[in-house]
C-alpha cells in the first residue's frame, strides 16, 4: 500500500522523514483492520488560540491557528451505510450505521459525536456514506488544543473526499462539528475550534455572521520573531466541567437580552453600560464587559499583525489573559475552588518570565482545568520547560509551532 509522497509531506509537515513513518504504520494497521489494499491518507490538524477567549458562541471575533499536532487517518469507502473507525492505542471499534442514527444515544462519546456529524452533515445537504477508517493522533487529549475538533475535522474531510467530491467548505466543516457537540453532546459549543482545525495557519475569525463566518489568514510567525508557543497541561480537574463551560455563553446571552438582542455581537459596550442595574447577575455583566473589550483586543492584534509589531501582540495576549482571569473568570472551577491548577501555574510562570524580563503567558481554550498558554523567548524555552516540568511533569509540557495547513487529504 503506497503512503502519501515525501512531496505532499513535505508540504503539510516541513519534513518527511518522521511523518513518512507514522503514515506507514498507519497504513499497515489499516490494512490488517480492515482488508483493504488501497487507501486515502487524512490529516486534521489541533489548534491553538491566541486571542479571543469565549467569544465565537456570541458572534465575537478569535485570532486562532492550527498546530503542528494532528490527527490523522487512512480510510477507503466501503459501499455501505455503516462507518467503522478504529483509533490507536483503543481496543473497542466506532460503528455507526447511518441508516440508524435515531438508535444513538445522545451522550458525551466518540460514537455520539460520529453520529451527530453524520446527521448534521445530512442536515446541512451533504452526502454521507459508509467507509472504513484507521486513526491515530498526537493532539493531546483533554489539554485544550481541540483533540475533539480535530477528529471532527478529519472525519468531515473524509465525508467531503469519498461522497461530495470536494463541495464542502471550512465553514461546512465547522457547522457540521457544531451541531454534533450542541445536538449529541448537550454542549453549547461555538465554531471557532473546528474552523481553526479546519483552515490552518494563524487565522483572525469574525463569527457574526453566524453560520457563515468570515475569516481571513494573517501572515505570522511566533518563531521568526523569537518566541516559541508552549502548551502546559496543569492537570485534569476532577469535577464535570460541562455546566461551568455552559454558563459562560448562557451568561453571556443572558446580558444580550437585557440589552434587547440575542448574541452580544449585535449590540455594544455603551449599551451594556446604559443597562448594568437592569442585569442582576453581576458575573453575566463581568463577561459581558469581557466580549467587548476581547473584540477589541483581536482588531488590534490583527493591526499590530499586519504593522509586524511583536510588542504589540504580547502585550494584548498578556492583557487578553487577565481579562479571562479577572472578568471571564474561567481559569478555576466554583465546585472546588480549593483545585486551582490553572491560576497556580499561570502564577509560577510569571515568577519565571518576570526573572528573564520577557514572554507572556494566560489560560488557554475553554480553561477551568488544563490548560494555560506560553510564548516564550526562544533562547530560554529549554529553561523554562525544565523549570515547569518541576511542577507539571516532563509529560505536560509542549513546545510547538503553527502549522501552515489545516484539514486535507494527503
Amino acid at each position: 500500500m503506497n503512503i502519501p509522497s515525501s512531496e505532499r509531506l513535505e508540504k503539510v509537515y516541513g519534513e518527511s522523514t518522521k511523518s513518512a513513518e507514522r503514515f506507514r504504520v498507519l497504513a499497515e494497521n489499516f490494512k490488517k483492520k480492515y482488508g483493504h489494499d488501497e487507501a486515502e491518507f487524512f490529516s486534521a490538524p489541533g489548534r491553538t488560540e491566541i486571542i479571543g477567549n469565549h467569544t465565537d458562541h456570541n458572534g465575537g471575533k478569535v485570532i486562532a491557528g492550527s498546530i503542528d499536532l494532528d490527527t490523522i487517518g487512512a480510510a477507503q469507502a466501503n459501499n455501505s451505510s455503516v462507518i467503522h473507525i478504529t483509533s490507536e492505542g483503543y481496543d473497542k471499534e466506532i460503528v455507526v450505521d447511518i441508516a440508524k442514527l435515531d438508535s444513538v444515544e445522545k451522550v458525551s462519546g466518540t460514537e455520539a459525536l460520529l453520529a451527530g456529524m453524520m446527521e448534521g452533515a445530512q442536515k446541512f445537504g451533504f452526502k454521507v456514506g459508509g467507509f472504513d477508517a484507521y486513526v491515530s493522533t498526537n493532539v493531546i487529549a483533554a489539554a485544550g488544543v481541540s483533540s475533539s475538533a480535530s477528529f471532527e475535522m478529519l472525519v468531515c474531510t473524509i465525508v467531503n473526499h469519498f461522497f461530495n467530491n470536494g463541495a464542502m467548505s471550512c465553514a461546512d466543516y465547522a457547522k457540521i462539528g457544531k451541531y454534533s457537540e450542541n445536538v449529541y453532546w448537550n454542549k453549547a459549543s461555538g465554531m471557532m475550534d473546528q474552523m481553526a482545525c479546519a483552515v490552518g495557519g494563524p487565522v483572525l475569525f469574525d463569527f457574526s455572521n453566524g453560520s457563515q463566518p468570515e475569516y481571513r489568514p494573517l501572515s505570522f510567525s511566533f518563531e521568526k520573531k523569537g518566541y516559541r508557543l508552549v502548551i502546559v497541561n496543569t492537570g485534569k480537574g476532577h469535577a464535570d466541567l460541562s455546566e461551568e463551560y455552559s454558563g459562560i455563553p448562557n451568561e453571556m446571552k443572558e446580558a444580550a437580552k437585557v440589552l434587547g438582542v440575542e448574541l452580544l455581537c449585535e449590540t455594544n459596550l455603551d449599551n451594556l453600560l446604559a443597562h448594568i442595574n437592569e442585569i442582576p447577575n453581576d458575573r453575566a455583566v463581568l463577561r459581558a464587559i469581557h466580549f467587548f473589550e476581547e473584540n477589541r483586543r483581536v482588531d488590534e492584534m490583527a493591526a499590530a499583525i499586519g504593522a509586524d509589531d511583536i510588542d504589540a501582540v504580547l502585550r494584548l495576549v498578556n492583557e487578553s489573559g487577565t481579562s479571562s482571569w479577572e472578568l471571564l473568570q474561567n481559569c478555576y472551577s466554583l465546585q472546588d475552588c480549593k483545585e486551582q491548577k490553572i491560576t497556580l501555574t499561570l502564577a509560577l510562570t510569571e515568577l519565571f518570565l518576570r526573572r528573564i524580563k520577557d514572554g507572556v503567558c494566560r489560560v488557554h481554550g475553554g480553561g477551568f482545568a488544563g490548560v494555560i498558554m506560553c510564548l516564550v523567548p526562544l533562547a530560554e524555552v529549554d529553561n523554562y520547560v525544565n523549570y515547569i516540568a518541576k511542577y507539571v511533569g516532563d509529560s505536560n509540557v509542549y513546545p510547538m509551532n503553527i502549522r501552515a495547513v489545516g484539514a486535507v487529504r494527503i
